[in-house]
């Protein structure tokens, strides 16, 4: 592989987190008095750190979301996961081909810590993800379209960027990883390759992505 590090997305990649995710969230918004579909939340949200939603709401209207709103939102998708939540079809068998031919790895997700760990135990991804190689937007201050997240979990991984590829689904992820000067391969699975720009490859199953990985040549 011409890569030295494979930095996954969390929510979406690992576990099949955003229709639950963001079905709650859609619905506790237009309960607040902001209207807003699911196809609204996945356009908006998907793969953004929750301060992106104060900030847009604000925008917006003017209005700023109650002071509990965290809270809540992260107390009703918890619950969710709790009932709903499973892993990414095919990702157990990529991550144990990357154990085999000793590639590193890790996780760098917009999600918080406590909404990483609450995922993996459910799905029994906490089995290859350790403390030290989980990485969240809680680590930086801002999330994903900054760079700063890539930057961060590259630099305690010991990896120069231009060594990293990253895997995401979301369009604010995939900027991200241009800004960080890294390569990506957009997961096709919820959103279109042709949202995913300056995406290196894309692929829609999960199968897919070890032939990409040992095929593609990294940018210079």
């Amino acid at each position: 592989m011409d890569y030295d590090l494979v930095i996954f997305d969390n929510d979406g990649v690992l576990v099949d987190s955003e229709p639950v995710a963001n079905t709650i969230l859609a619905g506790y918004l237009t309960e607040l008095g902001h209207p807003t579909s699911y196809e609204d939340s996945l356009r908006d949200y998907m793969g953004s750190a929750v301060h992106r939603v104060h900030d847009l709401v604000q925008e917006r209207t003017g209005q700023t979301l109650p002071a509990d709103f965290d809270e809540t939102l992260h107390k009703r998708v918890f619950a969710a996961f709790e009932r709903e939540l499973v892993p990414v079809e095919g990702v157990v068998e990529v991550l144990a081909q990357l154990t085999t031919d000793s590639v590193p790895y890790c996780v760098a997700s917009s999600g918080s810590h406590e909404r990483i760990r609450v995922g993996h135990r459910k799905t029994g991804l906490d089995a290859w993800f350790p403390d030290e190689i989980v990485f969240s937007a809680d680590d930086v201050g801002r999330g994903k379209p900054a760079p700063d997240l890539f930057l961060h979990a590259a630099q305690r991984m010991g990896f120069s960027p231009a060594r990293c590829i990253v895997i995401e689904d979301s369009v604010l992820g995939v900027r991200a990883a241009v800004a960080a000067g890294m390569d990506s391969y957009g997961f096709t699975a919820m959103t279109p390759a042709d949202k995913l720009i300056g995406a290196k490859g894309h692929f829609q199953k999960m199968t897919e992505l070890p032939v990409l990985l040992k095929s593609t040549k990294r940018s210079e």
